[in-house]
């Protein structure tokens, strides 16, 4: 799978339809990022945790390669959800149920945004992950342009006079909530906690959804918090 153009454009047309067709927004995302994460790990027998998986779109996918892949989510109802994958466990991805190097891959998409101690998850991602297995870690920074989820363009303005926008315009409150289900995360904040988590090898950062060109972007300050729309990043657990 090549990151070009084509395939950014095949992605946010997807994206579009996100609300209406949640169910092949999230097919091709799960397709596209199994992609992104093969280039890292062959799947095959490999034992993947999905942190936040919820439906398992991702678990799907994953299986299809080869893997095995137990989701982790702090909603019942999103695990016994349409699609959701057996072998699904109810817990926080602030205090995963799982013992220290117990899995081979632990991945998570567009789940940290959505915890209050966002790091705190990130370092519990590697005190599962075995010596030598990947994290796989991709979030949507606050400062992007759909930083805010639905709330977004006025996030800008602010979480809580982002809600009272959307509130204003569709007469309902937004399904996240500013400082209760969604934080403001940046690309600063993950590449140096990356860097500075010593159990672990930056192996990748990279724009998830923007073509290999877009790279560089991520070296200049403020600009990348703008630009990037969302972050992976991918580390090797040290031995």
């Amino acid at each position: 799978m090549r990151a070009d153009l084509a395939r950014s454009i095949r992605l946010f047309r997807a994206f579009r339809t996100e609300q209406g067709d949640q169910q092949g927004y999230y097919t091709t995302l799960a397709a596209d990022t199994a992609g992104l994460l093969r280039r890292y790990v062959d799947l095959r027998d490999r034992l993947v945790l999905d942190v936040g998986g919820g439906p398992g779109f991702f678990a799907t996918e994953f299986r299809a390669h080869g893997a095995r892949c137990v989701c982790v989510d702090v909603d019942a109802g999103e695990l016994a959800g349409q699609g959701a994958p057996s072998g699904g466990v109810l817990g926080s991805a602030l205090d995963l149920p799982l013992l220290d190097s117990s899995v081979d891959v632990c991945f998570s998409s567009n789940v940290l945004e959505h915890v209050p101690e966002p790091w705190r998850m990130a370092s519990e991602m590697v005190r599962v992950t075995r010596p030598g297995g990947l994290v796989f870690l991709a979030y949507t920074n606050w400062l992007s342009p759909w930083g805010g989820h639905e709330t977004s363009p006025w996030h800008y303005l602010g979480g809580h006079r982002a809600a009272q926008k959307y509130q204003e315009k569709y007469g309902k409150p937004p399904k996240n909530h500013f400082g209760r289900s969604l934080y403001p995360v940046s690309v600063a904040h993950g590449l140096r906690w990356a860097r500075g988590e010593r159990r672990v090898e930056l192996v990748d950062a990279f724009p998830r959804y923007l073509p290999w060109w877009y790279r560089p972007m991520l070296k200049v300050p403020i600009v990348r918090e703008f630009a990037t729309w969302n972050l992976v990043l991918v580390l090797r657990k040290r031995p």
